[in-house]
């Protein structure tokens, strides 16, 4: 369970930052409804899981090497403090959100598709996606002992139900009041966000403390 749950709270870490997934979710529930929403979201949880294997492949091939375990362990630490801080900008300041729906009338034998394959296209082209994977995912990955198959199991089923648990929350929320919650919303998600980014940071850093020390 304790595996699970780490994969869980990771993936709501990522899921939790306002980038193009989460605008273009809330955009299409409050433009076209609940499904479409979802569907976007669906997509998306799917390319994040793409990416969380690679990660574990990449970084399980790397750790051998002390000085890169190093590298993960500072700079996640760093970065996840950075992240941390950032959050708390947006908290006080936060991000205004263009709502209006772009494009015109999609075929609607194709229109299901089309919002799953966005949403799995806008996870893996997301700017914020990336380095996420890139640093911190890898930070945390490598701070962890996921040593047996069940553990990387549980791992990975977490990472994914909290994905896609978190769209099915953001499709209904924005097709229900998106437009009138406003920045009431994108404040909450910063301040919780910071909150997760904050705790992994002491997660990879005492961690590292204690296997590299």
């Amino acid at each position: 369970m304790t595996w699970f749950l780490s994969g869980f709270f990771l993936s709501l870490s990522l899921c939790l930052d306002l980038g193009i997934v989460n605008v273009a979710i809330i955009r299409t529930g409050v433009a076209r409804g609940l499904l479409p929403s979802f569907l976007i979201g669906v997509g998306s949880s799917f390319g994040d899981l793409i990416y969380a294997l690679l990660s574990m492949v990449g970084i399980s091939l790397l750790m051998e090497n002390r000085v890169i375990r190093w590298v993960l362990w500072l700079g996640g630490t760093f970065i996840l403090l950075y992240m941390t801080w950032n959050m708390m900008k947006e908290f006080r300041s936060p991000k205004k959100i263009d709502l209006q729906e772009q494009g015109g009338e999609q075929d609607n034998r194709n229109r299901s598709w089309k919002d799953f394959s966005s949403g799995l296209g806008l996870a893996l082209a997301s700017p914020s996606t990336i380095l996420w994977f890139a640093t911190i995912g890898g930070s945390v990955i490598a701070s962890s002992d996921a040593n047996s198959v069940s553990a990387l199991l549980l791992f990975f089923s977490g990472f994914f139900t909290a994905s896609i648990t978190w769209s099915l929350f953001m499709a209904g929320v924005s097709s229900q009041g998106g437009k009138w919650l406003g920045h009431r919303l994108v404040r909450g998600f910063s301040f919780v966000s910071a909150l997760l980014f904050l705790y992994f940071a002491g997660k990879v850093f005492i961690d590292g403390y204690h296997s590299l020390l």
